[in-house]
């Protein structure tokens, strides 16, 4: 039995519109973690790690002048949770955390520091390290290192995302629509994506400076926060619009969520809302199908 080229053509189209997920017309709440204790520095941003059910919350802010006798270390705080929230421990590796991830190719929690392209000059403590948690799940002050500084990422305050099935990273640049594609083994990026903000109706004032978040989908992998229009903005890898995710009008965004207070794990974009709460509440949002 011979199949047409067209029957064969709108099979495979049907296939890989299946493996796009619906982008929510209004995001749905999934988690809402309320700081436990006021953060040492800024929110900055959210990790997962599924093998153990944890969430974990860093802290970004420079270091301390160091002296002669030490080296300065960023008095930044990650904090973790359990599955519900619940506020476990809080560790002080000594990173001014930019971006923390769990990558399923290490097993490991990693963080991605302030300056890491050395944008703004080399110091210390910058780079790439996985951070040391407990079996339980808790926190540590002990890491290790596992790349230094890379000009690569471009803007020394940008919140890479990273993608575990193509080892690279995706790098929001500030006050602009482009996002570098970076390889951690080469010293220059290996692509640039020009995101539509035009399409989307966004200035690149009126969203996140350098927050992107890689969600996995396919046609659907790249999404950023929309503060001024309370909204979570979808692109796909070649910087094409291909919607947005309403957020609830009630929230009270501040200038504070264009440079930190955001993240994306357990398939959640993550928003910190700072007037709720003693110390401020990170809501978990669900933005596709």
């Amino acid at each position: 039995m011979r199949i047409s080229t067209t029957l064969l053509s709108c099979v495979l189209l049907v296939c890989l519109q299946s493996t796009q997920a619906e982008i929510l017309p209004e995001a749905q709440v999934g988690i809402k973690i309320p700081l436990s204790k006021s953060p040492t520095t800024r929110p900055m941003t959210v990790a997962y790690m599924p093998t153990l059910k944890m969430y974990y919350i860093a802290d970004g802010g420079l270091a301390p002048m160091g002296s002669e006798y030490e080296v300065a270390t960023s008095k930044s705080e990650v904090h973790a949770y359990n599955a519900n929230g619940q506020y476990i421990n809080s560790a002080k590796p000594g990173y001014d955390n930019r971006s923390i991830y769990f990558n399923p190719n290490s097993g490991k929690l990693e963080t991605i520091t302030y300056n890491v392209s050395s944008d703004v000059g080399f110091s210390p403590n910058t780079g790439i390290y996985a951070l040391d948690v407990s079996e339980k799940g808790e926190i540590k002050n002990s890491s290790n290192e596992i790349s230094q500084f890379n000009p690569a990422f471009g803007h020394a305050g940008t919140m890479p995302a990273y993608d575990a099935e193509h080892n690279r990273y995706f790098a929001k640049q500030g006050r602009s629509n482009l996002v570098f594609v970076v390889d951690p083994k080469l010293r220059e990026r290996i692509g640039t994506i020009v995101l539509d903000f035009e399409n989307a109706k966004v200035a690149h004032d009126e969203v996140s400076d350098l927050f992107i978040a890689y969600t996995g989908v396919a046609g659907e992998e790249l999404a950023m926060l929309d503060i001024d229009h309370k909204a979570i903005l979808v692109f796909d890898l070649n910087g094409r619009y291909a919607g947005k995710s309403e957020l609830p009008k009630a929230l009270k965004l501040r200038s504070k969520n264009h440079f930190n207070g955001t993240g994306f794990a357990n398939n959640m974009l993550f928003v910190f809302h700072e007037p709720e709460g003693e110390f401020g509440t990170y809501y978990g949002f669900k933005i596709l199908k």
